[in-house]
């Protein structure tokens, strides 16, 4: 009989934190793990589940209690929402929302593919959005949260597949976007508008997509962080009642998971702040609260993660994630180049959009950087794919998403 160890709260708390200090100094050790921007709870949480794995199989069990982890998560989604300002989006230019056309038009064709090929395997085919755009594009924090939302409503366990699906898509979206971008400028002989020396570091940051970073710390004050802990939650808490409050109305396509909720309330927070001029959020401390708070949840998911109940959807996952990097290619060099006008900073975007839609918007910017740092700066694709990678496409992948779980079910 299997023996069955219970962990406290705090205790968990702390098993959390181990996790990302384990992902920290891993990290720091890893040239590959750095280059491709594997997030820090992935290595220690995948560590931490190996372990786990192991006791399995020697009959210990451990369950974790871990009642924050939905907060955690809603925090999460409240940060993008409240990052989505529409007043950014139209900073960008006409740019910018081709490119956001382009990217959810690719979102329909992902999960298209994945529902397919997972139809062609007899999986259901829930399987195949969680092989989309819900972990591709969405990243581990979506995945690890609809994992949740089909384990509840659907009673169908996915985290494992989804974290696999996850972290493959991060190392395969760095590794086709140079050679893709790199192909399109040599065939079509491209090169940067600007005279800048070749061969030094070309990164032109844009300055409304904000990124927390060390040096940032002395931009947040208690006060702010006070302040936007109260707005994450309040988000959070309306969510709840928004949720129950759809719910009630029956209607079976307006079944949609909190996390969207709080999400969009963010959102219309946001520009509501904005347009009214009565208060700005201070965006480093939201980003670093939104990082801490996807980290921890993360953490948590992983923590338990049940390794040995991925082995009999390896080989589906593997074709139905490799037919989505040989597709996701040929899109972006054939139609994202061709629609954002066919010259060097589509070229670049065309690397960038490699990037977010297997992986992540960091593994995105990489790429670009990667590329200007050879072929000279392209300052557009700076200010286009991280507007875009970043925020909006959150808003377009919950969307599309939405619609196909409404047609499947």
């Amino acid at each position: 009989m299997p023996t069955m160890i219970q962990v406290g709260t705090s205790e968990s708390l702390l098993v959390a934190m181990s996790v990302l200090f384990i992902g920290y100094f891993i990290s720091r050790k890893s040239a590959f793990l750095k280059n491709y921007n594997i997030p820090v709870p992935i290595i220690g949480g995948l560590i931490m589940a190996a372990g786990i794995t192991v006791l399995h199989f020697r009959g210990i069990s451990i369950q974790f209690d871990l009642p924050a982890k939905d907060t955690l998560m809603l925090m999460f989604f409240a940060s993008v929402g409240l990052a989505a300002n529409f007043k950014l989006l139209a900073k960008g230019g006409v740019k910018v929302f081709v490119f956001l056309a382009i990217a959810t038009i690719y979102i329909v064709i992902q999960n298209s593919i994945g529902v397919s090929v997972a139809t062609a395997f007899g999986l259901d085919p829930l399987l195949g959005l969680v092989a989309g755009s819900i972990t591709l594009s969405g990243g581990h924090g979506t995945g690890a949260a609809w994992a949740q939302t089909f384990s509840e409503d659907f009673g169908i366990e996915t985290l494992e597949l989804a974290m696999a699906a996850a972290t493959f898509g991060l190392v395969m979206g760095g590794m086709i976007g140079g050679p893709v971008a790199q192909k399109l400028i040599k065939k079509h002989q491209l090169s940067s508008d600007y005279d800048e020396t070749p061969g030094v570091n070309h990164h032109i940051e844009n300055p409304d997509v904000v990124t927390y970073i060390d040096v940032e710390e002395d931009r947040i004050t208690a006060k702010s962080t006070i302040q936007t802990l109260f707005i994450l939650l309040l988000c959070v808490v309306l969510a709840g009642y928004v949720k129950d409050w759809v719910d009630g109305l029956g209607v079976s396509f307006l079944k949609v998971p909190n996390f969207v909720f709080a999400l969009f309330i963010g959102v219309v927070i946001t520009n509501l702040c904005d347009y009214g001029r009565f208060y700005k959020i201070n965006k480093e401390t939201l980003d670093a609260i939104g990082t801490i708070s996807l980290n921890l949840f993360l953490a948590m998911a992983l923590m338990s993660l049940k390794l040995w109940e991925l082995l009999d959807l390896a080989l589906p996952l593997l074709v139905i994630l490799i037919v989505q990097t040989m597709v996701l290619a040929l899109f972006c060099y054939w139609v994202t180049f061709r629609a954002m006008g066919r010259n060097y900073d589509a070229a670049i975007m065309s690397g960038g959009h490699c990037g977010f839609g297997m992986g992540a918007t960091p593994t995105a910017v990489m790429n670009m950087g990667t590329l200007v740092t050879r072929y000279g700066p392209s300052p557009q694709a700076f200010v286009v794919v991280p507007i875009v990678g970043a925020f909006f496409i959150d808003i377009a992948n919950l969307v599309v998403l939405q619609t196909f779980i409404a047609i499947l079910h």
